[in-house]
């Protein structure tokens, strides 16, 4: 071999390398408060790291909207970014953000929570969040067999109003309990169904302890005496927790509490669930998520078209989104160990 052909062969990895490092990504996520956000953060940044790309990563303080939109600007903003990926607060809050953005035509990743209102965003990386409500409404009906003739009493909680997630959580796991509302097998005694009277703001664990305080006043639970609370439907782990919290002070405890649903499995969830607290819980495996960016990420950065699985179940009010949606797995007692 010539040696212009080695010192050719041995520069080639640099270059290939130099390329790939060139291509740098900004990912903002919502908050470092909350566990998950704060793992699959890190998750996306080391993902991307991994394979060569660079990365900013900005966590948008305790849920803050408004930072969340100036991290968005700033990386708009700046001329080395290829590449943003948003886990967003608010969805509907982006528009005006993202306009740098759609102007500059970068590519948007929409991470999980998706992005309404804008035609700024150019791929959905999400779970079927659809099959989530189903399990979680499927759930509650196989462990609480309600009939005509033995109703059981359940109370119903709604995430956060600004989150689409929760529409889907809550729409296709009403499909699921409301026939059974409607016949009277299940009886939401506080007569609160609807998102706008069963939702908590920012998925705060704090308001769903309180809401679950206001329910037990309004309606007379009690674990022991009085109206008993058979189900909740909870959509997500940090609203269980809550729940779980004011249950337990109003003297509740692993032979009486209410079968709970959930999602997300944080450790507070899988102890709640190890202990008997918690009926259940939904896996939504991150790295299955930070794979679905990386791949898109990829795709983008060679110009081509990311692999979707997807194109109709998610419109953002302006188009239909061009999605990857990953699978979400059911936890509960039985199947645990695998989590612990």
């Amino acid at each position: 071999m010539k040696l212009k052909d080695t010192l050719v062969l041995s520069i080639l990895p640099v270059l290939f390398s130099f390329q790939a490092q060139a291509f740098t990504v900004g990912v903002v996520m919502p908050t470092q408060i909350e566990p998950r956000w704060y793992r699959e953060g890190f998750g996306v940044e080391q993902q991307l790291k991994n394979n060569g790309f660079n990365v900013e990563l900005f966590f948008s303080g305790d849920i803050d909207v408004s930072l969340q939109q100036r991290q968005i600007k700033r990386l708009s903003d700046d001329s080395n970014i290829d590449a943003l990926v948003i886990g967003s607060i608010d969805g509907n809050a982006l528009k005006e953000a993202l306009s740098v953005a759609k102007s500059k035509k970068l590519p948007v990743i929409s991470y999980d929570r998706l992005i309404t209102g804008t035609d700024a965003v150019t791929y959905y990386a999400t779970f079927d969040n659809g099959k989530v409500g189903q399990i979680q409404g499927q759930f509650l009906i196989d462990k609480l067999h309600p009939t005509v003739d033995d109703p059981k009493n359940i109370e119903i909680f709604y995430g956060s109003l600004d989150d689409n997630n929760a529409k889907f959580f809550y729409g296709e796991a009403m499909k699921i309990l409301q026939p059974y509302i409607d016949k009277g097998a299940l009886v939401v005694k506080s007569g609160q169904i609807k998102p706008e009277d069963t939702s908590i703001p920012s998925w705060r664990t704090d308001l769903a302890s309180k809401r679950m305080d206001a329910l037990i006043e309004q309606v007379g639970y009690a674990p022991d005496s009085g109206e008993k609370l058979d189900g909740i439907l909870s959509p997500a782990d940090c609203i269980s927790s809550g729940i779980i919290f004011t249950l337990k002070k109003k003297g509740y405890t692993v032979d009486n509490i209410p079968v709970i649903t959930g999602q997300d499995s944080t450790p507070d969830a899988l102890k709640n669930i190890q202990e008997g607290y918690q009926a259940m819980t939904i896996l939504k495996d991150g790295k299955q998520l930070q794979n679905a960016v990386l791949e898109m990420v990829k795709a983008i950065s060679q110009g081509k078209e990311a692999t979707i699985n997807d194109t109709s179940t998610y419109n953002n009010g302006v188009m239909d989104m061009k999605s990857f949606l990953c699978k979400p797995e059911l936890i509960d007692r039985s199947n645990l160990s695998k989590l612990l």
